[in-house]
């Protein structure tokens, strides 16, 4: 069955809805973000998390201790890296602490080049949507789902204007992985708990299971 990550939790709130809705995994922005928290906050947020869900740390070109220590503080369970991260970097921060690694790649109007296979160190990637403003993904809106219909290589993250209102259609045509939300489960740039438990409770509804 498909998981379901909500990414970009910064509040308390965010915290309590989280755990009544029980998706897989929730994320902590550490790049510049109106949803970035820092390291006191993030603490406090993973201190009163449900332990059946794993938190994500999201990166953009950060020193590679640095984040292995903060893998290391158990802040978080996987590292996402949004960044110019190579396989080098990636090397170099499984060697430091061990962490599971998710990529991100940028879609556009076709399927970029993708890190190499052979060897290559991630275990996920992400495919998000990129924009002239966005270009690092966080755009807020959907790519053409159909560029990814033929991909097999490597289970991913599929991220980019997911919502309530279109999840199911995405899972029935690419059944990946996860699927990743953030501004699809907010109100006025905040999330909405009610928003987060229906979007995780259509993923996770029977109808929907592959």
């Amino acid at each position: 069955m498909t998981k379901v990550k909500i990414c970009g939790l910064s509040r308390a709130e965010d915290i309590d809805a989280a755990n009544r809705a029980l998706p897989d995994y929730v994320g902590f922005v550490f790049a510049p973000s109106r949803r970035r928290v820092d390291l006191r906050t993030a603490a406090m947020l993973k201190a009163n998390l449900d332990l059946r869900i794993k938190t994500v740390g999201v990166f953009v070109n950060e020193d590679a201790d640095a984040v292995a220590q903060i893998y290391k503080n158990s802040l978080i369970d996987l590292v996402q890296l949004h960044g110019d991260e190579d396989e080098e970097y990636i090397r170099r921060l499984k060697g430091s602490c061990g962490c599971t690694v998710i990529k991100s790649v940028g879609i556009g109007d076709s399927l970029p080049a993708l890190p190499p296979e052979k060897d290559s160190l991630i275990d996920y990637l992400i495919f998000d949507t990129i924009s002239s403003t966005a270009h690092r993904g966080g755009a807020g809106r959907a790519f053409d789902w159909g560029i990814l219909k033929h991909y097999r290589e490597k289970p991913y993250f599929l991220a980019g204007g997911l919502s309530q209102a279109n999840v199911a259609d995405a899972i029935s045509l690419l059944s990946p992985f996860c699927v990743d939300v953030s501004s699809g489960v907010e109100t006025d740039g905040l999330k909405d708990a009610g928003k987060i438990s229906k979007f995780v409770n259509l993923v996770k509804g029977s109808e929907f299971r592959v």
